[in-house]
């Protein structure tokens, strides 16, 4: 690069500089067209500085290169917390007053993006939804990596530039994203450029990896599979020389494994800059640049402190704003000439506004897929090995989009997905060895055992526009709560910013789920992820537990063409009684709760005595079952049976869209009559749901309850008192005047638990009544 052209680069980071300074410390002045005075300062002094110039130094060297060689790049910031930094780029190039139009890029603009940053009724201080370009807040540290590289897979011109910060370094979700280099397909896929950037302190505490000798660095990430380029020192021309070369030789080096056949040695740039770079160097006599200092507001105290007004003055004036700004406020024109035009700048690339590139699954259908009902209960079929059909068909219809994949923990056999590889294989560009299966170096399926990196992929792939599917053990969905938690954040106000279109929903399907994890034992048993899914807010939470496999088809169908939702599926691998037709199927997800006539002895004109509720498969055979039992002992006894598909349902119209009104749940559920839940998860969820149902007293509610063990399918249900035989008990407990009538059969109820408990003690396997158990 000429003088001049680094002399701009540097005029350019100057002005970034300037502009983020001024957000964490400015509310009026922002010029500084008159001397700084205490009531330009903000009275809350908010926001991160000591990653700040670091980032502006990246973007505005990329600008650079995405200019001179028309390059596509989406920005990905791991130390989200340096908003400043791409509010004051994205206003720098424009995409900001694009999307914001109420902060043009003028003298007012500047005062407004200032006011607004960290400020009530302004702008979150990370890099949150509201910034343009961005597809990762990054306010929890260690999922850059796994977003990065999800928005790279099929979109083989774009670079994803992904800024890791040396703190983030440290998480356990980020060490393991290195490793996603050995999924990406060097000509399908694009590129994920690390740029791991060491400026030495976290808070409080100085970071491993800016600790730890060259040698061992570069051993650490050589052994990750890339090839680091070095950028290291504190003198800015220097610094502005060595990036640009380095930036040209890692564009180079990427143009080189693009046509190559060979897997790559991905090439990375580690940046060993000043924590707080180009900030006050010392306050009050203690250093603060290149210090843990640095982090966040260097001089705290400016409204108070005169001395910190001045020297705040003196560290704003050092950027020479004059020579960068018109008189108006605008940037001056080179700068402005720096930035890409178009699409081309990476806060209006559509790849982080994924709605803008999101089309429309090709589905094939439910009836193409439905196993056949004649009479209901009578057959058997496996939920989840039909749904990998379906899944299989979903593959084939959009092979030519590649916009649609499946991710997983290593389970997605395990969880009876497998039809999947009779179309695509899983995506793996290490070693392969002739024992190996399903292996392909361009496949719809990645399978790697960390949940924290399927969860990241898959944000990653859905938010640049695309469709996706994650299935897991329930158990071990828990691991990404927190992930869950700001995707889900992250949806909430997404939906709320015009600009930003809709994006394909994010899609858990949980199965070798807690009442079939009898093999694995106690470890595997936990259906809590539902419990931490409800605390989100209800336009973008759902969960579903299908109780079928036409049923879990026809809601696999409806989320995989749902757009800005998080939805849970709940679903059993194992056979299962085939409850309802297609058409039922499709009628009762629709409905979302409903009386199961078929199974009911209530005539539908007078009320019934009880009312028999499941959630979920397991709890709905058991309440069959129990039902088919009180038909038998009982037959004068109006029975009712509903069978909730849409949890949602059970909530008020007033808490959630999918709710109902107080109407329709008494006329379900009835005022004053014994309710008796078979429920999946914890029991509590049912009461916290329905506390406020005018029969909320009646609801007795029977689920998990901490209960596990390696033991047999039906001993995980007594364990935990949601067997039919203890369903019956509480039937003739709770509905008036029954007890002293149906004591014989109580008394029944309790010895065929007892009875069981022997059995299974004895032959090790369940009840031959139970294991043969149809509905008749």
């Amino acid at each position: 690069m000429s003088h001049a052209d680094l002399s701009l680069v540097d005029a350019y980071w100057r002005a970034a500089n300037f502009l983020s300074a001024g957000q964490i410390y400015l509310m009026d002045n922002p010029l500084l067209s008159e001397p700084l005075a205490p009531e330009h300062i903000k009275p809350r002094l908010l926001g991160h500085w000591g990653t700040t110039p670091g980032l502006n130094f990246v973007y505005a060297h990329l600008n650079r290169v995405i200019r001179e060689r028309e390059l596509d790049v989406l920005f990905v910031t791991g130390p989200g917390h340096g908003g400043p930094a791409l509010l004051a780029n994205t206003w720098l190039e424009g995409s900001y007053s694009e999307t914001h139009p109420d902060v043009p890029r003028d003298g007012e603009g500047m005062r407004r993006l200032f006011r607004q940053f960290s400020f009530p009724g302004g702008v979150p201080s990370h890099v949150a939804p509201e910034v343009p370009g961005s597809i990762h807040e990054g306010g929890e540290l260690g999922y850059s990596l796994a977003h990065a590289f999800g928005a790279a897979l099929d979109n083989p011109d774009l670079i994803v530039a992904c800024v890791v910060g040396d703190g983030e370094a440290e998480t356990g979700p980020l060490a393991t994203s290195w490793h996603a280099g050995k999924f990406l397909h060097p000509q399908r896929d694009g590129v994920v450029l690390p740029i791991l950037h060491l400026n030495g302190y976290k808070i409080a505490n100085p970071a491993l990896l800016a600790r730890i000798p060259h040698d061992e660095l570069d051993a650490l990430l050589r052994g990750y599979g890339y090839a680091p380029f070095y950028v290291e020192g504190d003198e800015p021309e220097a610094m502005h020389t060595r990036m640009a070369e380095v930036l040209d030789q890692v564009v180079d080096e990427i143009t080189r494994i693009k046509g190559s056949q060979d897997r790559p040695t991905w090439p990375m740039i580690v940046l060993r800059s000043p924590k707080g770079w180009t900030g006050p160097s010392e306050v009050d006599g203690v250093p603060v640049e290149n210090t843990w200092r640095a982090h966040q507001v260097p001089l705290a105290g400016v409204r108070d402190n005169p001395d910190h007004l001045r020297q705040l003055e003196q560290w704003l004036l050092s950027y020479r704003p004059a020579e960068l700004f018109d008189e108006s406020g605008a940037p001056r024109p080179e700068l402005v000439a720096l930035a890409p035009e178009g699409t081309r700048r990476m806060g209006a690339t559509p790849h982080a506004n994924g709605g803008l590139l999101l089309r429309e699954l090709k589905m094939p259908g439910l009836k193409t897929h439905a196993v056949e009902v004649s009479k209901h209960g009578t057959t058997h079929s496996e939920p989840t090995r039909v749904l990998g059909r379906m899944l299989r068909d979903v593959v084939t219809l959009n092979a030519d989009r590649r916009n649609f994949r499946v991710f997983g923990p290593d389970e997605t056999a395990s969880n009876r997905l497998d039809a999947l590889f009779d179309v695509t294989g899983k995506q793996w560009q290490a070693q392969t060895l002739p024992v190996d299966e399903h292996l392909v170096h361009d496949g719809r399926v990645i399978e790697v055992l960390s949940e924290h990196l399927c969860q990241g992929l898959l944000e990653g792939y859905l938010l640049s526009g695309r469709h996706g599917l994650f299935n897991c053990y329930e158990a071990f969905i828990h691991i990404v709560d927190s992930m869950f938690n700001q995707h889900a954040k992250w949806l909430k106000t997404h939906k709320k910013l015009e600009w930003r279109r809709p994006v394909a929903s994010l899609n858990y399907l949980l199965s070798s789920h807690v009442w079939r994890q009898d093999h694995n034992g106690f470890s595997h048993q936990d259906p809590g992820f539902i419990d931490h899914v409800m605390n989100k807010k209800a336009e973008v939470v759902r969960v579903y537990l299908p109780p079928d496999t036409n049923t879990l088809l026809a809601v696999a169908d409806h989320c995989l063409r749902s757009k800005d939702y998080v939805n849970v599926v709940v679903a059993g691998k194992n056979e299962t009684p085939d409850w309802l037709d297609p058409e039922e199927a499709v009628l009762h997800c629709t409905r979302g709760a409903g009386i199961w006539e078929w199974a009911s002895t209530d005539d539908g004109v007078s009320e019934p005595d009880v009312v028999l509720a499941c959630a979920g498969d397991a709890p709905t055979v058991e309440v069959l079952a129990a039902a088919r039992l009180l038909r038998e002992h009982l037959p004068e006894l109006r029975v009712r049976v509903v069978n909730v598909v849409d949890l949602m349902r059970l909530q008020p119209e007033t808490e959630h869209p999918h709710g109902m009104p107080d109407r329709e749940f008494d006329a379900l559920f009835t005022t004053d009559r014994p309710v008796l839940f078979a429920y999946h998860g914890y029991p509590w969820l049912i009461h916290r749901l329905t506390y406020r149902r005018t029969n909320h007293h009646n609801f007795h509610v029977r689920g998990y309850k901490e209960e596990g063990t390696t033991t047999t399918p039906f001993d995980m249900l007594v364990l935990n008192d949601m067997d039919r035989y203890r369903l019956v008990i509480d039937v003739v407990d709770r509905v008036p005047g029954l007890g002293p009538k149906a004591a014989r059969l109580r008394q029944f109820m309790q010895d065929q638990r007892t009875r069981h408990h022997a059995w299974i003690r004895e032959h090790g396997e369940d009840l031959p009544e139970i294991r043969e158990w149809t509905w008749q």
